[in-house]
């Protein structure tokens, strides 16, 4: 697991680490959808599963406001047309956020929260380079040390 829940002021919060954009992107996609259920996401492995592409394009070269648009989509899917993101292979470009997905049958699911939005509060997406250091928010959520990628999703709940 690399990415960790944390409480904030009205919310709630997810902070991912990853070594790549793509792996960012995918960590903070599968947190979310975790934090959701009653159980691990591995739990819904024995659901019969389907694949599809998604995709959100990217405006003005701005990935974090690609990545909540993708997070946007995500949402929307699970929520209103009834699929359920279970696994992801994600690829990016200087236009699109694309991903190839597994989804279930969102009906088949227990969820325990709700995520009605993903807020652009705090919002963070960034490189972090050799050496560099982010400190962590409180003792649940670790400290990261590049190289590597972070994001910071304020979720309304």
């Amino acid at each position: 697991m690399s990415w960790w829940i944390f409480p904030t002021t009205a919310d709630v919060g997810i902070r991912s680490f990853s070594n790549s954009i793509e792996g960012i992107i995918r960590e903070t996609t599968l947190g979310i959808q975790e934090y959701q259920l009653l159980g691990p996401i591995q739990e819904l492995n024995s659901l019969v599963r389907h694949n599809a592409t998604w995709a959100v394009p990217i405006t003005g070269n701005d990935m974090e406001r690609g990545l909540v648009r993708w997070l946007e989509e995500v949402l929307y899917r699970g929520y209103g047309e009834g699929q359920w993101l279970v696994d992801i292979s994600i690829s990016t470009s200087n236009e699109y956020i694309s991903g190839h997905v597994s989804w279930v049958d969102s009906d088949s699911i227990e969820r325990e929260i709700e995520v009605k939005a993903i807020t652009m509060h705090e919002l963070i997406l960034k490189e972090i380079p050799e050496g560099g250091t982010v400190r962590g928010i409180m003792p649940e959520v670790p400290d990261f040390e590049g190289p590597g990628w972070i994001s910071q999703v304020i979720l309304d709940i």
